[in-house]
């Protein structure tokens, strides 16, 4: 009897091997296939990093087939991917604005990640200025993942020149001008070989004077994404200061400053000083023909800076196993040791803590101690300007701050025609 059970679990042992060596046979020959939308235009190449990434995410998961559809700008991405999602042909996943949160929860195209992470320790890991920009209502709809900060690059050996520190930049709004007009080169005629400072005002001008805002402790939305403050007195004092760079104080070109050119400007030494993203450090580092410097931005008040980039997103309308799968990209995609690589690949701030602790971080700080000024910067950091109806919204900030910069509006006229058109789009929403 005992042998004759013994025979029969050994049989069942032997069935079961067989069971499962036909399963993940199954799995491999038919892997649940998911479609992931990442913007390229981000600065940078990194699709590279995003074919590696992918590459050894399927050889760790055979029973999941990525599919990396490289979408464009940012803007292009979402108009992408939610015609994709109207038309019933949804991407599973995408990396797309931390400020297109509202806008993706309005068309019901995601879904919320606590119920597919389950796991509210790791969510809790992410920085918590990141997920400013990532949960809403008491749930987390985005996931951090590119995400980045606005900093300050400076030519050293242009300070130098100019007389100045090259090892200490400008920490106030003063301070800035001061060297600006000491950097700013003109010929006999008047005419311009080198600028003191440039700040885009093209695709991401409301992000810059966020940035301004913000260290005159002025917030330009609420919470709930259903209120803006464009035309509060520090609002208008930081625009001021803006247009002031270029008309009265003469150390910045008048009028439209493009966002692509920006880094190139300053590659080319057009631009002493430059604002922009922190995801432009690798670029910059690896074109440089000059030694230079990354610091916070020079503030009023104090040091200030809204975050930036993009979350992974998670499709509605695709099935529970493409979600499953997508949540475990993102998990993937996100451990300490990969968000490392990315972050040293890229120049975007890691998200998490234990991405720092690594030994790859801890290296690669000492070796390019700069990485490190956003992250100290996210001690001063505030949510990104998000609202409802975000693009036309961001839109009418926009048109408004060109205006006042090409000299068509004044400051004051400007915010206020901007929080009219604001409090147009979002009235519905307020209630």
């Amino acid at each position: 009897m005992r042998r004759a059970i013994l025979k029969s679990a050994a049989a069942l042992a032997v069935s079961a091997a067989i069971g499962a060596c036909f399963s993940t046979s199954a799995f491999a020959a038919n892997p649940v296939e998911i479609s992931f939308y990442y913007p390229v235009a981000v600065g940078g190449a990194v699709t590279k990093t995003i074919d590696s990434m992918v590459a050894d995410f399927e050889k760790a998961n055979p029973d999941i087939k990525v599919k990396a559809v490289y979408a464009g700008t940012y803007q292009e991405s979402i108009v992408k991917a939610l015609t994709a999602f109207k038309s019933g042909t949804p991407p599973t996943l995408a990396v797309l604005l931390s400020t297109d949160l509202f806008t993706l929860i309005d068309e019901n195209a995601i879904v919320p990640i606590d119920g597919l992470a389950n796991d509210k320790a790791w969510i809790d890991g992410f920085y918590k200025g990141f997920m400013e920009n990532s949960q809403t209502g008491g749930k987390t709809w985005g996931v951090p993942f590119q995400r980045s900060t606005i900093v300050m690059y400076y030519n050293k050996n242009l300070f130098k020149e100019a007389g100045l520190n090259p090892d200490k930049a400008p920490a106030t709004w003063t301070e800035m001008v001061e060297a600006a007009k000491k950097l700013t080169k003109r010929d006999a005629a008047g005419n311009v070989s080198q600028w003191g400072v440039k700040i885009p005002s093209t695709g991401f001008g409301y992000w810059m004077f966020q940035a301004m805002t913000a260290s005159n402790d002025t917030i330009l939305m609420n919470n709930a994404g259903t209120k803006t403050y464009f035309d509060k007195p520090g609002a208008v004092q930081a625009l001021q200061h803006w247009v002031d760079l270029a008309a009265k104080d003469k150390v910045m070109p008048s009028g439209t400053i493009e966002w692509g050119t920006t880094p190139k400007d300053f590659l080319e030494q057009k631009a002493a000083m430059v604002w922009t993203t922190t995801g432009n450090l690798t670029n910059i580092r690896s074109n440089a023909s000059f030694p230079f410097g990354v610091a916070m931005l020079p503030g009023n008040k104090h040091p200030g800076s809204p975050t930036g980039g993009g979350n992974f997103y998670v499709f509605n309308k695709t099935s529970p196993e493409q979600q499953k799968a997508a949540m475990k990209f993102i998990r993937f995609a996100t451990e300490p040791a990969r968000a490392a690589q990315w972050s040293i690949a890229t120049g975007y701030v890691a998200p998490r803590q234990d991405a720092w602790d690594t030994p790859e971080m801890k290296k690669y700080l000492q070796e390019v101690p700069a990485a490190d000024v956003a992250r100290e910067q996210m001690k001063y950091g505030v949510a990104e300007l998000s609202t409802h109806d975000n693009q036309r919204v961001t839109k009418a900030l926009n048109d408004n701050l060109q205006a006042a910069l090409s000299g068509t509006k004044t400051p004051e006229a400007a915010l206020k025609d901007a929080q009219r058109e604001s409090d147009r789009i979002l009235r519905s929403y307020g209630r």
